[in-house]
């Protein structure tokens, strides 16, 4: 009897967690916060885009469906827990940042969100972060960056690679195309660098270096990573100089406001996770990895099909690679296997870029014209010239002909065949031969030919 309660909670546990999304509807209200200012007037903060995102979309990649799971030894109970403002407080305050990670009462609503409806979501990206977390802190500790930005992720993208914004930001961290090319991020119709976890997270960390010399304060630094150095500028410019974010808070865009509110929510969440039952899925993409370097043009399917491996389990770990081709006859490029295919990679290269090659690879590289075909037709050239003449002569007469095509025009009160003849430059005897007319009577209301 034991065995099958228990059995019964994790089936409860599990429709909780990842059947329907009623629990939490989404609604109109989702995209945006309501707090009241200092004056007691009610304020509109927007979200972050992936705060947008709903849980089953977040499972909609086949990456997520296979290689995020529920955990079944997680016997939380699915229900929120809240604590009074001095907890909360106090939780962030043992944060080990450097970052400042103030509370108010606009944090308190991003981390309700978190912890509320959006709690199915964390638990996704708990379990995703157990493989980009260790990636985002490489880049970040190589560029001497505060850790807890790996966090930035999950407010940018919900830790979904293959995420894209309405205005065209893309992967984890939400690289513009520009900002993307200018850190070094290759995209074009094959590949798109913004969505590789490892190269976009070391531009991202040069990309938020780079922001700090310019302010030299960590939340000012994120506030211009969502809305751009110079909104940050005016921003401080209205603010009469004041390089603070709470100081320049009612002079950002709307969804600035709350960006920065997010950020401390997020590293509330995913610390305090356990506190709020919230049970993090388990991923069982390989948490070891390496490289393999290319300098010839392969398909994913080439190394799923001869070392044994999932196209899909290579397409997660890839996703950078829009097609499954690797270009690497352009430059030599860069697939992440499981450690445990790497040398079987090694082994059968040549095999790999030999299979199916054909079928896969269809763009032709060299088109050969066979100019000793002649046409169908028995004509020379000097005739097909003459024939071509010929049509010339022919549609110059059906042109000239079209040209002396008859003209009628309609008679009016009053007009004489005199009158008619004189308006469009004939004579009376013209008129006669065209309309069978032998007198000079004619009509009003009807046609007469003039040409």
């Amino acid at each position: 009897m034991k065995k099958l309660n228990r059995k019964l909670i994790t089936l409860a546990l599990a429709i909780l967690l990842c059947g329907t999304s009623s629990l939490y509807a989404q609604t109109d209200d989702d995209k945006e916060i309501k707090v009241k200012d200092k004056d007691g007037n009610e304020e509109v903060i927007d979200v972050p885009e992936s705060m947008d995102t709903e849980f089953d979309d977040l499972l909609e990649e086949y990456y997520s469906k296979n290689y995020l799971k529920v955990d079944d030894n997680c016997n939380y109970r699915d229900e929120n827990r809240t604590y009074e403002k001095e907890v909360y407080i106090d939780r962030l305050k043992r944060l080990p940042n450097i970052m400042e990670m103030p509370y108010n009462e606009i944090v308190q609503k991003f981390i309700d969100r978190y912890t509320g409806r959006l709690r199915r979501s964390v638990s996704y990206m708990l379990g995703a972060s157990n493989f980009y977390m260790p990636i985002f802190e490489d880049a970040l500790m190589a560029y001497d960056v505060p850790l807890e930005l790996k966090y930035l992720p999950v407010i940018e993208s919900a830790l979904n690679p293959k995420a894209t914004s309405r205005v065209g930001a893309a992967g984890l961290w939400q690289f513009m195309p520009s900002t993307g090319k200018q850190y070094g991020l290759e995209i074009n119709s094959l590949v798109d660098e913004r969505r590789d976890p490892v190269k976009s997270s070391y531009a991202a960390a040069r990309f938020l270096r780079d922001l700090y010399k310019i302010y030299g304060d960590w939340s000012l630094v994120i506030a211009a990573y969502n809305c751009g150095p110079e909104n940050v500028r005016k921003a401080i410019q209205r603010s009469n100089g004041k390089a603070d974010y709470w100081s320049i808070y009612p002079y950002l865009p709307r969804e600035t406001k709350g960006y920065v509110p997010a950020f401390i929510a997020a590293n509330y969440v995913m610390t305090y996770y356990c506190d709020h039952n919230i049970c993090p899925m388990r991923t069982t993409l390989p948490a070891k990895t390496d490289t393999v370097t290319v300098t010839r043009d392969v398909h994913l399917k080439q190394i799923a099909d001869v070392c044994g491996v999932s196209l899909e389990e290579l397409r997660a770990l890839n996703p950078q690679y829009r097609r499954d081709i690797v270009n690497g006859n352009s430059k030599p490029s860069a697939i992440r296997l499981p450690i445990s295919v790497v040398n079987s990679f090694i082994s059968n290269e040549d095999s790999i870029y030999n299979y199916q090659a054909d079928q896969l690879f269809t763009r032709r590289s060299l088109v050969e014209v066979d100019e000793s075909v002649q046409p169908r037709s028995s004509y020379s050239r000097k005739s097909y010239s003459s024939s071509s003449s010929t049509g010339r002569s022919k549609k110059g007469k059906r042109n000239k002909k079209k040209s002396t095509r008859s003209k009628s025009v309609t008679i009016k009160n009053g007009d004489t065949l005199s009158e008619i003849a004189a308006r469009h430059h004939t004579t009376v005897k013209k008129l006669r031969k065209l309309n069978g007319i032998s007198g000079s009577n004619i009509r009003a209301g009807k046609k007469i030919k003039v040409k």
